[in-house]
């Protein structure tokens, strides 16, 4: 149980004034809901149980899984963290995503070789592990000689879910796994949070269950989807879903229709989705006889380098303006760049540079980095060349205005530089990766209005350089956030594998600095990585 501190942060209301505002049912009251920091009894006079355990992380994804996976490394045993979310496998949402955008198992992500969620020392990386096990001097050739002779390695999407798996059962992942969704997380009266779970139905005789906690952490994912206007006013104005689809919702019956009749299918987006959405269509037409037409529609068209300098001040006293260069290969409509961002994020010039950043100066850098881009692969570029000359792949660079039925089919009013366009066509695939606002995360919402959690310059939480939610401090409590919700930080590159783990050391060694969890020097990070090779448990 979390003692009161005489750090704590009080509310301005007095609570002895504290009543049931209704029967004890185990459920949340008015009064809850309109209250920022709750008491003991507050909560117990609903009928909720309480659990208390220090550590409590929500989400139950990657974020949350290589959060829990540093604090097992350092020492901290399952009895003191719960791991709260709806996800059977904290890789469920990940490989849901991966195979709608068609990277199925088989095929390979857009990560590092040394990016493991399931290996915090990164070594054996996914590239050499595969060529050592399946004796392939082609994988180590092509990690010694990446990017100038060879594509850079990516590691197959199966052999990372496997590998996570294995990592789950040997820190003891569903002893400390507690399925439920959560949507309020509030503050203490006296230091500390309430983490409210709702459980399963019929797995607890209360509706809601409180989890008393001193730290906890967030790693929610992405808020949800957006759809562009005119494709979200065409789907519900007409209720069709299935002739206008998002590539990160399930769409398969769009393949299956074209490999059984003719179709025109306009593909809208310029990253690694829409590649990943034409290679399926093309493989389609040129290994399994479909008859696919491909419309590629870019709103912005690259047709050669493009380059990016550094403008913003220098925050340090006395200081110039930065010169930085991000130049990214480009061409036939694409900016073509290895991984989500330049690897300096992680651990160079760029990770140095934003962490000095702040306000505006740091929303600016982000703009300029977080271009739309994919990487460049020889058998795209094969396939498209092919489409471009026997005439079924086209691009069309413009925006679109308007949508309408003719029929079964969809025709697109498109504004281009030479006048507005009618393009017809059975299909529309949405691959530009629009994200909802965090206020639309229920949970998020409530932190804004309730948990004093703020927003950063590109409007999404604001956490400072440990990953610790800026406002949210109650008492001796503290709540870190992690995964895409930050983007916009002092750290770029937060909704990748590499990002989370980046993120997951931070806030190990912030809690480690309170007493919660023990040091990684050299000699336990070495045993430790000696059991993670032989399986053992930390």
């Amino acid at each position: 149980m979390i003692e009161p501190s005489a750090a704590s942060v009080v509310p301005t209301t007095d609570p002895s004034t504290y009543l049931p505002a209704q029967p004890i049912s185990g459920d949340l009251t008015d009064q809850m809901l309109q209250t920022d920091f709750w008491t003991d009894e507050l909560v117990a006079s609903a009928g909720i149980p309480i659990i208390d355990v220090p550590f409590v992380t929500v989400g139950s994804g990657i974020g949350s899984f290589v959060t829990t996976d540093y604090l097992r490394i350092a020492g901290v045993p399952t009895s003191q963290i719960r791991v709260l979310g709806t996800l059977d496998r904290p890789w469920q949402t990940y490989e849901y995503l991966t195979r709608v955008s068609q990277v199925p198992r088989p095929e390979r992500l857009r990560s590092d070789s040394a990016s493991r969620p399931d290996n915090i020392w990164g070594f054996p990386s996914y590239g050499f592990a595969e060529g050592v096990r399946h004796g392939r001097l082609k994988v180590l050739w092509q990690l010694f000689s990446e990017p100038i002779f060879s594509d850079y390695y990516t590691p197959k999407a199966g052999e990372v879910f496997q590998q996570l798996e294995r990592e789950a059962n040997r820190i003891g992942y569903n002893e400390m796994h507690v399925k439920g969704l959560v949507r309020i997380v509030r503050r203490r009266y006296g230091g500390g949070y309430f983490t409210i779970l709702t459980p399963p139905e019929g797995a607890s005789a209360t509706k809601r269950v409180a989890f008393r906690s001193q730290y906890v952490h967030l790693a929610v994912g992405y808020p949800g989807l957006k759809f562009l206007p005119e494709l979200q006013r065409y789907r519900t104005e007409h209720n069709d879903y299935r002739h206008i689809v998002n590539a990160y919702e399930a769409h398969e019956h769009v393949y299956e229709r074209l490999m059984q009749v003719p179709s025109t299918v306009i593909v809208r987006g310029g990253g690694i989705v829409a590649s990943r959405v034409l290679q399926r269509l093309m493989d389609d037409r040129l290994l399994h006889g479909a008859q696919t037409n491909i419309v590629h529609l870019f709103r912005t068209y690259i047709n050669g380098p493009n380059d990016g300098y550094g403008n913003e001040t220098d925050p340090r006293p006395g200081g110039g303006k930065p010169r930085l260069t991000m130049r990214r290969r480009g061409g036939d409509g694409w900016a073509y760049q290895g991984f989500n961002y330049p690897k300096s994020v992680w651990g160079g010039q760029l990770k140095a540079q934003v962490r000095k950043l702040e306000g505006e100066q740091r929303a600016e850098i982000y703009k300029r980095m977080g271009g739309t881009n994919t990487p460049w692969r020889k058998l795209w570029q094969k396939q498209m060349n092919q489409g471009r000359r026997e005439g079924w792949y086209t691009c069309v660079v413009g925006s679109v205005e308007d949508m309408q039925p003719h029929g079964d089919r969809i025709v697109n009013h498109v504004r281009t530089a030479q006048g507005t366009v009618p393009i017809e066509a059975d299909f529309v695939i949405d691959c530009t990766g629009l994200e909802a606002d965090i206020a639309e995360h229920r949970l998020l919402k409530d932190l804004l209005e309730h948990g004093g959690a703020s927003r950063n310059p590109v409007g999404r939480l604001n956490v400072d350089r440990s990953f610790e939610l800026i406002g949210t401090r109650s008492g001796i409590g503290v709540m870190y956030a992690s995964g895409a919700t930050t983007l916009g930080g002092y750290f770029p590159g937060v909704d990748t594998f590499l990002g989370l783990q980046v993120a997951a050391q931070e806030i190990y060694q912030d809690l480690a600095k309170r007493g919660f969890g023990k040091r990684i020097g050299p000699v336990r990070s070495t045993i430790q990585w000696w059991k993670w090779l032989a399986g053992s448990a930390p």
